[in-house]
């Protein structure tokens, strides 16, 4: 057992930084000027893709778990954060937490799941909301299932295993970083989304929608970000705006064909209206639907 997770835990079956053009081509992704040194800034966020590391098989450290508990828990932070009008950054940050603290940790039994979930998103909304719900509110959600403490106490666990390492580039960071520059207009500072909304959270539920899936794992959120993009635009601008090769996007736009199909047979999701908050930021709110019904489908 030893063996198997000392394995585990050295594999990385992603893509990673090298399967991106050099830094230097940064440059000719143009982006945002008010960033500072584009080249810089784009190899930062190549390494934190190294750094902030996941893998597929974390479940194998808990053989008490199953896949549809990890889909069924990230589908409830998902209603979560609608409820309270979190941003989809907030929730993709604690999924992120969540897999990499269960990564460091062996045999964590189903009853704990829910209290370490809902503590990832106590630590994302701390970090990412201007405004984050309270402790008693979160502890509220669990429907008693999670005391106050029992979250404080979790919190501690969860900074120390991943060695407070709390800034992940995630697939909502990549998502609107590539539609900037692919809708980037001459002479824009891009101080503001070119995109259109709805195509954002249209994409952004395909992610939803995946992530569910451990599977998704094998990637990395650069490259399954790219993949979501490809159904919803050019494979050349793609390529174009994130720097990736084309070899390692492939996998991954295979792998989730069953999910943008599956998404595709039903209603084009459109931006939602929030009470107190603004128009341009509507579609950075994350929203809810049926996701695990979906998943049975295929």
């Amino acid at each position: 057992m030893t063996c198997l997770i000392s394995s585990l835990r050295t594999e990385h079956s992603y893509c990673t930084s090298v399967a991106f053009l050099t830094p230097a081509a940064a440059v000719l992704l143009s982006s945002p000027s008010f960033w500072g040194n584009s080249e810089a800034v784009w190899t930062n966020m190549l390494k934190k893709e190294t750094k902030y590391t996941h893998n597929k098989n974390v479940l194998s450290l808990h053989p008490s778990l199953q896949p549809k508990m990890r889909a069924i828990l990230l589908d409830w932070l998902i209603e979560v954060c609608e409820v309270y009008t979190l941003h989809r950054e907030t929730f993709y940050l604690a999924q992120d937490f969540f897999d990499r603290f269960m990564f460091t940790q062996e045999n964590i039994h189903k009853s704990k799941l829910q209290l370490i979930g809902i503590t990832s998103l106590f630590i994302a909304a701390k970090l990412e909301e201007i405004y984050p719900p309270k402790l008693h509110e979160f502890a509220y959600v669990t429907d008693g299932a999670c005391t106050e403490d029992e979250i404080l106490d979790m919190e501690l666990l969860i900074l120390k295993a991943l060695n407070w390492e709390l800034y992940p580039v995630t697939v909502i960071s990549w998502l609107n970083l590539y539609l900037q520059v692919i809708c980037r207009k001459e002479h824009c500072n891009m101080l503001l989304p070119q995109y259109s909304q709805d195509t954002f959270v249209q994409i952004a539920q395909l992610l939803d929608l995946c992530i569910l899936d451990v599977e998704s794992l094998s990637f990395s959120y650069s490259v399954l970000t790219a993949a979501a993009l490809c159904y919803h635009t050019s494979d050349g601008d793609v390529v174009k705006a994130s720097g990736l090769q084309w070899d390692c996007v492939s996998t991954c736009y295979n792998w989730m064909s069953p999910f943008a199909k599956t998404l595709s047979e039903g209603d084009q999701i459109k931006v939602k209206d929030f009470r107190q908050v603004t128009d341009e930021d509507r579609h950075n709110i994350q929203t809810h639907t049926n996701y695990l019904g979906l998943l049975v489908r295929f």
